[in-house]
């Protein structure tokens, strides 16, 4: 199992490196010369040529593209992702709060989502052709198919305007998640059960479950047998879900006025702040390959199988 964490990990690192690479380089493609963001950023009217080559020469802009970069990723690697253009605060200090909050969102987030996928493919794949395997799925469908954003709006009118429990907008209680993680969880359940109910539909068609039924082992123990060989779809399902919803917060969080990643990226956005949206894309990709691997690992110590295949 040992070497086959650090054979894992060494495919990391490569992948990382080209994600710093294209990263940094996506950014020097804009068509917004980075040295005139900063300076409409900083508010500054009358921009000529001596003023933009001192701010690039202070940046070290004019610098090669390599010096640049390595110097940009030693920097990284240390969590320092520069200043923002329009503040001038350290990027990290506005990031790491940001991406905290929209952690915490996640995580709470997947957990519900985790509970409700299992119990609802468990339940349909129990219960296959049946009507309630029918009526889950068929409502499922329905609410999947609803916009985020439209969904998350008739949350706010209906719970906060209109019934008056819940807050509209911020992190300020425990009742400001009740929404976001409603909105997220309705968008995200009603895929991750039906993969749930499909990994365990697959099992049921296996040998060993002909043979246990042959044996007259009770139904209660195949269905466990069936579940547990089940959750290495589910692992590897759940593991990724919590880097695509770090990603896909942006809506809700917006609506919601969520503190968070969603928010600071649209704010960076608007303003054209380039250090920011950066190191944004950079975490984000980042934590697809780190949650990536680690379901991997698991996969791996619950079957050992799958160390062969690396």
């Amino acid at each position: 199992m040992g070497s086959y964490i650090m054979k894992r990990c060494f495919i990391t690192i490569p992948m990382l490196l080209s994600i710093s690479i294209i990263t940094f380089f996506l950014n020097n493609l804009s068509s917004v010369d980075p040295v005139e963001a900063v300076l409409h950023a900083q508010g500054i009217p009358n921009i000529n040529d001596e003023l933009i080559a001192e701010t690039k020469a202070a940046l070290g802009m004019e610098r090669p593209f390599l010096i640049r970069y390595l110097h940009w990723l030693a920097s990284c690697l240390q969590l320092d992702f520069g200043h923002s253009y329009v503040t001038g605060k350290p990027v990290w200090s506005l990031l790491g709060p940001a991406f905290l909050n929209t952690l915490k969102l996640t995580l709470v987030s997947v957990i519900v989502i985790a509970v409700l996928s299992v119990a609802l493919g468990v339940l349909c794949a129990m219960r296959e052709g049946k009507w309630i395997d029918r009526s889950i799925r068929g409502v499922s469908f329905f609410l999947t198919s609803m916009p985020s954003y439209w969904l998350a709006a008739l949350m706010v009118w209906y719970f906060s305007v209109h019934l008056d429990l819940l807050p509209t907008s911020g992190m300020d209680s425990y009742k400001s998640y009740v929404l976001p993680i409603i909105v997220i969880s309705v968008s995200y359940a009603g895929i991750y059960f039906r993969v749930i109910r499909s990994a365990m539909l697959s099992q049921l068609h296996e040998d060993y479950v002909l043979y246990g039924r042959a044996s007259g082992l009770p139904e209660k123990k195949i269905w466990m047998h069936i579940f547990k060989n089940s959750l290495q779809v589910a692992i590897s399902v759940f593991g990724m879900a919590i880097p695509i919803i770090l990603g896909s917060t942006v809506v809700v969080e917006n609506i919601f006025a969520w503190p968070g990643l969603g928010t600071l990226s649209v704010k960076s956005i608007l303003n054209r702040d380039l250090p920011i949206i950066q190191a944004y894309v950079l975490v984000l990709a980042a934590a697809f390959v780190l949650f990536n691997t680690a379901s991997d690992i698991i996969n791996a110590a619950m079957n050992p199988k799958l160390r062969k295949d690396l």
